[in-house]
């Protein structure tokens, strides 16, 4: 492909629809992604009523965005994984709770940037 060609941008645009699609099928299939999209709307909307300010709807978003990125990774993983060892090894039970364990740390410290945001939101609103 020459970039910059008609062909760049068709390219483009069928990886971006590939990734419509894998989002798609987590969302169908991978009952994490939507816990934690309904966490995500619960905490915008929370955000919303307590008016956050612009830095920080950008920490909040940028927060839930990386949480759903990092379980979307490790339902990949998991998958890859299941596809070399469809039978139990325990090297491969390892790199997927591995994997579990790099969503679950990140998620505790989301959740205590939240903390942090929010009770800063709110401390502000009622003084």
């Amino acid at each position: 492909m020459i970039p910059g060609s008609d062909t760049d941008h068709v390219g483009f645009k069928r990886t971006f629809g590939f990734a419509i699609q894998g989002f798609r099928m987590a969302l169908r299939t991978e009952r994490n992604i939507r816990v934690m999209l309904g966490a995500a709307a619960f905490i915008v909307a929370l955000g919303l009523i307590v008016q956050l300010d612009l830095m920080s709807w950008a920490v909040i978003l940028l927060c839930c965005g990386a949480v759903l990125m990092a379980e979307l990774m490790n339902t990949a993983i998991e998958t890859i994984v299941d596809l070399v060892s469809p039978e139990y090894h325990h090297m491969a039970g390892r790199a997927k709770d591995i994997a579990a364990a790099a969503v679950w740390t990140l998620s505790v410290f989301v959740a205590v940037v939240g903390i942090i945001v929010f009770v800063r939101a709110i401390m502000m609103r009622f003084s």
